[in-house]
């Protein structure tokens, strides 16, 4: 084999990774995935899309390397390979952001509210949530906390806000997080704490975001 035939080879190496990225469902699905271990049957619930489909779709992640596969009883369960491809979906984000038109005017339309964001930032986040100046909340599933969580943040999923407010104090600042930018939970936790008179606001950064940024996250292992 020639130096020509190599370096042909070489990127097409890369290529595949390239192809296994062209795809919206496969893209969230790395996203999902990127927060925890999930299930076939979950990842299709979370993707509105059926079991077949889901799985075709996972099967071009694999055969890309960019997931794993675990079969543990009757269920299949997806992981993602490496931290490196979690990061590799916020960096095709954010080049997303910086040169695709269309995908700058439509993110600024899902990020028009300006007062529901938290001012901080992210290094000020983490010294005010550890002294308790400020209370950070993860409205993520437990599952996904328990993986990787911001630091000092207390696990509140969406489903048991509502029946847990006793627990965030009202002469604080609350902030919200979920799996990132295009995340809907932390919006709809927003909504609710206002109601009920909290001080509350969201940040657009999840635990991918602050590992792209070099930032320590924890676990609750």
């Amino acid at each position: 084999m020639n130096k020509r035939q190599i370096k042909d080879l070489l990127y097409s190496h890369v290529a595949q990774i390239g192809k296994a990225l062209a795809s919206p469902k496969r893209l969230e699905l790395l996203e999902l995935l990127s927060q925890s271990p999930k299930t076939v049957e979950a990842l299709a619930y979370e993707t509105a899309m059926d079991i077949k489909l889901t799985s075709a779709h996972l099967k071009a992640l694999r055969i890309a390397r960019l997931v794993q596969s675990k079969r543990r009883g009757k269920f299949m369960i997806y992981r993602i390979s490496g931290d490196d491809v979690a990061k590799l979906w916020v960096n095709l984000r954010e080049t997303a952001v910086e040169h695709v038109v269309e995908f700058s005017s439509d993110l600024a339309r899902l990020l028009a509210q300006p007062e529901k964001l938290t001012s901080i930032s992210r290094e000020d986040l983490a010294v005010r949530a550890k002294s308790g100046a400020v209370i950070v909340i993860d409205v993520r599933p437990a599952a996904e906390f328990e993986v990787a969580h911001l630091p000092y943040a207390k696990s509140m999923p969406m489903a048991e806000l509502k029946q847990r407010l006793a627990e965030l104090p009202k002469d604080k600042e609350i902030v919200a997080y979920c799996r990132g930018p295009f995340c809907v939970f932390a919006d709809e936790a927003l909504q609710l704490l206002r109601d009920q008179g909290y001080r509350a606001f969201k940040t657009t950064d999840g635990v991918n975001e602050w590992h792209a940024a070099g930032l320590s996250v924890q676990t609750s292992h």
